[in-house]
């Protein structure tokens, strides 16, 4: 039979997990809209792009190689953030890797702005905040 501070510390350390689920999520959505914008810079450097010259790239460009490594460190960090988490919760997180998107395409690439893209943005964030309210209930 366990005691009321033993429940306390099973709850707390459940607690810290899933606050270390939820920040690697959000790592992770840093570096998929990094992988994004690299992913895009080095697709500009492919002249006359087929799949092999696209599977080349993937070597002989260096955005190219680096904006799919960040895929793929980001696809780990979501696997241990999902070992603790729930993914009704973390899963919706990733979509804040758009908001990032949105923010570099327009510094990087000079990417439009429009009130269409701000409105969808705003969405997003107050989803996220919706449910990340609801986690805590």
């Amino acid at each position: 039979m366990s005691s009321p501070v033993d429940s306390a510390g099973v709850e707390a350390r459940r607690a810290a997990a899933r606050r270390r689920g939820i920040g690697l999520v959000v790592i992770c959505t840093a570096l998929g809209a990094a992988g994004q914008i690299l992913i895009k810079m080095g697709a500009e450097r492919l002249v006359h792009p087929t799949l092999w010259t696209t599977f080349l790239g993937f070597f002989t460009i260096p955005p190219l190689f680096a904006g799919y490594s960040l895929y793929a460190l980001m696809t780990v960090l979501f696997i241990f953030a999902l070992k603790d988490g729930e993914l009704s919760i973390l899963y919706p997180i990733i979509s804040l890797t758009y908001v990032w998107v949105a923010g570099l395409s327009f510094w990087f690439f000079h990417d439009t702005l429009n009130w269409a893209k701000l409105a969808g943005i705003v969405i997003i964030v107050t989803g996220v905040g919706v449910l990340g309210k609801d986690a805590h209930k």
